[in-house]
């Protein structure tokens, strides 16, 4: 029998008092995203799109940590604009478990116009183009935010209590959050049972985290592995440095998987925690406030 282990913990980031980033604006992050999809072999995660991105506009540390609201960085932010410019342009396509492609007329597509893109979008569905300052405007990720606010607002117990939650809802068994009891300084431990046959040891650290979470988290993660488990996962309300990412695939050393505060509001929607899913001509995610008083 095989135990995983939770952490909980608050963080902050002061990525916001960078200099003025680099980050281009929406327009010109159409082509190398539809380059970098092309790059991918047609198809990508959002994490594996956005690294590939980066790359090609060899973005800074910090141009990548620069915050644009809450917890989502700037460039987060423009990307998920930018990848939803060019599915309704009819160049991508996307799957429940957020695998980004390339459509027919993607594969035969190597380069738009941007302000093509950009009219043909605002025409067709009447959304603006992102901007800092949205007077009322209503973007088809504002629940994500609204989600990550709400969870930013409970306490360390009742985000324990929900993490916890999550994990059965997804098919662990026997999960235990042990506060502060303690195990090693680590607050929870359970098990992932595989095909009913198979149980892995697996330690999982949850944070509450504004900004971006730091290579350093990463390694202290890693060192509360030591004797435990043979791969780690870490969840967060907040976003992964590049070098996080990095650190977490590192050759040699234990794996750690990274869900970042979009993918965990998306698992939440998945299991229909906290939010109410309507469906009328488009699906219509709405977050259910009263649901976190429940807790």
């Amino acid at each position: 029998m095989r135990n995983y282990i939770i952490k909980t913990a608050t963080y902050s980031s002061n990525a916001h008092n960078h200099h003025l980033m680099a980050v281009p604006n929406l327009e010109n992050l159409l082509n190398p995203l539809l380059g970098a999809v092309h790059g991918l072999g047609g198809s990508g995660t959002v994490t594996e799109i956005d690294e590939k991105v980066a790359e090609k506009l060899k973005l800074s540390e910090a141009d990548l940590s620069e915050i644009h609201r809450g917890n989502r960085t700037r460039f987060n932010y423009l990307m998920a604009w930018a990848r939803t410019y060019l599915k309704i342009f009819g160049l991508f396509e996307n799957s429940a478990r957020g695998v980004w492609a390339l459509t027919d007329k993607g594969r035969r597509c190597q380069k738009v116009d941007a302000a093509e893109v950009i009219n043909f979008v605002q025409k067709e569905r009447r959304i603006p183009q992102p901007a800092d300052k949205r007077k009322g405007l209503v973007e088809e990720t504002a629940w994500q935010e609204s989600l990550i606010e709400s969870l930013l607002k409970v306490s360390p117990s009742t985000f324990e209590k929900l993490c916890q939650r999550i994990l059965r809802e997804s098919g662990f068994i026997k999960v235990e959050v042990t506060g502060r009891t303690g195990d090693g300084g680590l607050d929870g431990k359970g098990i992932m049972r595989m095909g009913g046959l198979l149980s892995f040891h697996l330690i999982f650290q949850c944070k509450r985290y504004t900004g971006s979470v730091p290579c350093s988290a990463i390694r202290d993660f890693r060192g509360a592995m030591v004797g435990r488990a043979d791969k780690g996962l870490f969840i967060t309300t907040g976003t992964f440095t590049r070098d996080a990412i990095q650190e977490a695939a590192r050759d040699g050393a234990p794996h750690i998987d990274l869900v970042n505060g979009e993918q965990l509001a998306e698992k939440m929607r998945e299991l229909k925690l906290g939010v109410k899913v309507s469906v009328k001509s488009e699906e219509v995610v709405e977050v259910d406030k009263d649901w976190f008083k429940t807790l």
